[in-house]
């Protein structure tokens, strides 16, 4: 029934200071850019190594995040990566703060966090 994942989209609170997040420290290209003033929302259309991947938005007024990953809904986006900690070195080099690197008890994969600007958990899985 279903193909793959089609898209992710994220809200945030500050549209600028996501866009540079995404953009320019996570490396995500910018496919198409969006001002809609009947709503005073920008939406970022975003690709990863030329797949469209990610939506971002911003609308006046969004209410915060209720609660941390453990809340009922959405708990994480993750991406892959093949080397965790090369990855990790270039993330801290762009201030980016990552938590310490864990092990999955069931996959033996490598992994690890960081939190988008909105605080938004982000995991990186060594592939």
């Amino acid at each position: 029934m279903f193909e793959s994942i089609h898209h992710i989209a994220i809200i945030c609170s500050d549209y600028q200071k996501s866009k540079r997040f995404y953009v320019d420290k996570l490396g995500f290209d910018i496919i198409r850019e969006t001002y809609r003033e009947e709503r005073d929302s920008h939406k970022l259309d975003l690709a990863l190594d030329e797949t469209y991947l990610v939506e971002l938005f911003s609308f006046p007024n969004a209410p915060e995040r209720l609660s941390g990953p453990e809340a009922q809904g959405l708990r994480h986006i993750a991406f892959s990566v093949r080397n965790l900690d090369h990855v990790i070195e270039q993330l801290t080099t762009k201030g980016i703060d990552v938590e310490p690197i864990r092990v999955d008890p069931t996959t033996n994969a490598r992994f690890t966090f960081l939190k988008d600007p909105d605080g938004l958990p982000i995991e990186i899985v060594e592939s």
